[in-house]
């Protein structure tokens, strides 16, 4: 069956998450948002494309940066509303420069940073 970005399932904004993960260690890495077009472009390029909800405008991940996402697998949830982005990152994949944005943790109440800055 040949896919389609058009049947996804996208928010009232014409958005749907994705969750970007590093394909050797299961790492998760980011959440961030795409929209048809920029699936059409992570799809054609091999670079991971988002949608930038506060500038309105594309963002492939790394373009400034330098840290970038190499497309290796896309996957679509059962629901087909929520996108799982396995990729091969370039330094870290959080604006905060850490490898992943999940850095913080809740424990016994308290918010605990797991991990620093990539130098």
């Amino acid at each position: 069956m040949k896919f389609d970005a058009r049947e996804l399932i996208y928010d009232a904004t014409g958005l749907i998450p994705a969750i970007a993960q590093d394909v050797d260690s299961g790492e998760v890495l980011m959440m961030a948002w795409m929209n048809e077009e920029s699936v059409r472009r992570t799809l054609e390029t091999g670079r991971v494309t988002y949608w930038s909800r506060s500038r309105q405008s594309f963002w492939v991940k790394g373009e400034s940066s330098g840290h970038v996402q190499e497309l290796v697998d896309f996957r679509l949830d059962c629901d087909r509303d929520c996108l799982l982005v396995q990729v091969r990152q370039t330094g870290p994949a959080c604006h905060t420069n850490r490898r992943s944005c999940f850095y913080t943790a809740v424990r016994d109440g308290e918010a605990v940073t797991l991990m620093e800055p990539m130098a």
